[in-house]
């Protein structure tokens, strides 16, 4: 591994609260010696790198309920931490209209580099620290953090709040009993992404392997765009995670 990467970071580790928050792509980070894949500032800054606004809003979260949030330290571009090894996205050669040229025409074994270099740490660092929580007998509620854009591949997307699960559908039904009351905003289930777009790997490989419950949140960005915007929307699903979560322990 590169000598300034880290795949993934810790925060509040020893936050005993029932939730723990996964920020899958939280950084736009590429490492010098990747020459940033062959692309400019402005790509990079976009949302093909990264969630933007994303990890604040887990960060907040963590935050209010006291509860450990793990997030990836480097960009999507160089290896999306929620896709396995054998998806073709996991390092992806184009993204939206941007074809990404340092990982065009790579070998299977610089994908498996990328993949050991970032997919496993941070892999592995949640497992550990999964177990390590059941181990000590404390109740672990998944969910991740993503945002996504508000017009994609030229088409405008109404939902402003995307509730996502796989085959458990507990803490998404327990969220979206409330969300729209709590929240205010247009929130829809599976979507503008779902399980067919092989975006619950996370959920599946860390929750539905273990039986806790699990969701993923989608923020559409335009929501996301200064401090203020990020910390009331954190603040709605606060309000909205404390409603829900009772429920799945009745």
């Amino acid at each position: 591994m590169p000598e300034e990467m880290t795949a993934v970071e810790i925060h509040n580790a020893e936050g005993g609260a029932e939730l723990v928050l996964i920020c899958e792509h939280a950084s736009n980070h590429i490492p010098a010696c990747y020459r940033n894949l062959g692309l400019d500032g402005a790509a990079l800054e976009s949302h093909i790198a990264w969630d933007p606004g994303a990890l604040a809003v887990a960060l907040s979260l963590s935050s209010h309920f006291k509860a450990p949030l793990a997030a990836a330290k480097v960009s999507r571009l160089l290896y999306d931490c929620n896709r396995p090894p054998e998806a073709p996205d996991a390092v992806p050669e184009r993204s939206e209209s941007f074809m990404i040229p340092g990982n065009q025409g790579l070998s299977e074994a610089e994908r498996r580099a990328r993949a050991e270099q970032i997919y496993e740490p941070f892999s592995r660092a949640l497992d550990q620290f999964l177990d390590a929580r059941q181990q000590k007998g404390l109740r672990s509620a998944i969910v991740t953090v993503h945002s996504f854009t508000p017009v994609y591949m030229g088409k405008p997307r109404e939902v402003e709040l995307g509730v996502l699960h796989d085959a458990d559908s507990r803490l998404a039904d327990a969220l979206l009993g409330n969300a729209a009351a709590v929240t205010g905003l247009n929130c829809a289930r599976n979507a503008p992404y779902g399980p067919a777009d092989g975006v619950t790997h996370t959920l599946k490989k860390h929750g539905l392997a273990r039986g806790l419950p699990h969701v993923m949140l989608e923020i559409r960005n335009d929501l996301l765009r200064d401090e203020a915007q990020r910390s009331e929307i954190a603040a709605r699903l606060a309000k909205l995670i404390e409603l829900s979560l009772p429920a799945l322990y009745r």
